[in-house]
């Protein structure tokens, strides 16, 4: 009779291949799946009767900005409630490391740094000396890391970084680039939309890329236009991982505004296309409203806008801008930068091509949530949101297909070797989770609330969440990243 430290029985087991789900049990030992299969007769220490509910490996959050809140909120509710066990984050361009110091001149910190921390006091200066940190206060959940472009600019531009940075300072953000890889970072990621790296031109960004090349880094970006030049700015993003022969993945793909409703039936064959001849991938949220700091464009363009965070009016927080507007007596840009430093939701997606995305074979799901005072409800509820709205109510994929799309395909994309599958030797970071009543509760109105259907989640073996709440645990471990690429990038 083997012993196991918990065997869990009688589970619909989808293991995040996308194959076929199966009833077998599934024994755990230390960090590890030691087994498979009929375990009727073996024993544990702990034995958890799954009989109705799915097994499935812990989700992976493709894209995110948890940098911070690891440390601060190592508990991290807001994501292991939704049965996530690992992170990916340091997306957008920002990233909590390597920030030395700020470079002089720069009298704050450019958008959207400040997203992630309000100082630079906050940052670390070695993606190393980062996971040091997260090796001794450990958080729930396993954590990646990409290098943020801008923060690499942030630590090297003098004066401003309202321009494109001179050879010499390209060859300080590759020095920076380069450690940050040895230490262990999974590649580099961009924001061009933001202020931070706006004046960045394609050439910069391309002489970054190569260097993570060697390593067999990644470049992710959320790139310079996601509404009315999404076409331009897919077509630069391809070149770029042509040129520096890297895969690149684009963050939250979308088509913003009205006037780009039902654009992904062109950028998604783009996206297609452009597979034929280099690794592309893409990550999408279930929702149709964005969130980040106040941006002009967007508020322009979107149908409604939400206050979601400001320092200087911490009152406007859960109220419309345009409400806040006409009592401060001005136009909704006026309001935007009274309640600056803060961040908004911006109701500027289509339904449809939210749907497209999310269906699209070789979408992953991320939920790009932002901790606030009242943040996005996709912070706690996009995971549930997929598999109940979108796969159990609107039937839009199969129920395995959901759960490779947060699992096997984020770990393959990231070189997360020994995570997102369910197979003996893997890494026990596992959810049981009900299929006919997981459902998202966060809504915009009130956006922390934990999700239904999620009876437990396990991280390296240990459970983290347990019929409804923490255990306590702080199981996760940062991810460092080989310099080698030992899974197919799919």
């Amino acid at each position: 009779m083997a012993e196991y430290d918990t065997l869990i029985r009688h589970g619909r087991v989808i293991d995040g291949t996308g194959g076929p789900s199966r009833t077998l049990d599934i024994g755990v030992r230390g960090d590890r799946i030691v087994a498979m299969g009929d375990l009727h007769a073996d024993g544990a220490r702990r034995t958890i009767d799954a009989d109705g509910l799915a097994v499935a490996p812990g989700f992976i959050d493709a894209h995110c900005h948890d940098d911070r809140e690891l440390l601060t909120q190592p508990l991290l509710p807001a994501k292991v409630s939704q049965g996530v066990t690992t992170v990916v984050n340091g997306n957008c361009g920002i990233s909590l490391a390597p920030l030395p110091a700020m470079a002089p001149g720069l009298a704050d910190l450019p958008d959207p740094l400040p997203l992630m921390a309000s100082s630079v006091d906050a940052f670390y200066p070695t993606v190393a000396r980062y996971f040091e940190a997260l090796d001794a206060s450990p958080a729930a959940v396993n954590s990646a890391l990409l290098c943020g472009h801008s923060t690499l600019r942030s630590a090297v531009m003098s004066g401003t970084v309202s321009r494109p940075a001179s050879a010499g300072e390209i060859t300080a953000m590759q020095n920076l680039l380069d450690q940050a890889m040895r230490d262990g970072a999974v590649g580099l990621s961009t924001g061009t939309f933001y202020p931070a790296a706006r004046e960045a031109p394609t050439a910069e960004l391309s002489e970054l890329a190569r260097v993570v090349a060697p390593h067999a880094g990644l470049y992710v970006t959320h790139m310079r236009d996601e509404s009315n030049h999404v076409d331009v700015s897919l077509r630069e993003t391809f070149a770029i991982g042509r040129e520096a022969g890297v895969p690149v993945i684009v963050s939250h793909h979308k088509c913003g505004g009205k006037a780009n409703h039902g654009r992904s039936v062109q950028t998604l064959a783009m996206i297609e296309a452009a597979r034929s001849n280099q690794p592309v991938g893409l990550d999408v949220y279930p929702y149709t409203a964005g969130s980040t700091v106040f941006i002009e464009a967007l508020i322009l363009s979107s149908d409604r806008v939400m206050v979601a965070a400001s320092r200087p009016r911490p009152d406007t927080v859960g109220r419309w801008l345009h409400e806040v507007a006409a009592e401060m007596g001005c136009d909704l840009l006026a309001a935007a930068r009274a309640l600056s430093p803060g961040a908004a939701v911006y109701f500027v997606l289509d339904e449809a091509d939210v749907q497209r995305i999310l269906a699209f074979e070789h979408s992953m799901v991320g939920s790009d949530g932002v901790h606030s005072a009242r943040p996005h409800p996709r912070a706690w509820g996009t995971f549930p949101r997929v598999l109940g709205h979108y796969c159990r109510d609107l039937g839009l994929f199969s129920l395995e297909t959901a759960v490779y799309k947060m699992t096997g395909l984020t770990a393959a994309r990231f070189g997360l070797v020994d995570r997102g599958v369910l197979r003996e030797g893997a890494y026990a970071d596992l959810v049981l989770f009900d299929p006919a009543t997981v459902a998202d509760t966060a809504t915009y109105d009130d956006p922390k609330q934990v999700a239904a259907g999620i009876e437990e989640v396990i991280a390296n073996g240990r459970s983290t969440w347990r019929r409804g709440e923490s255990t306590g645990a702080r199981a996760g471990r940062p991810l460092r990243h080989s310099g080698k690429r030992s899974m197919p990038f799919v």
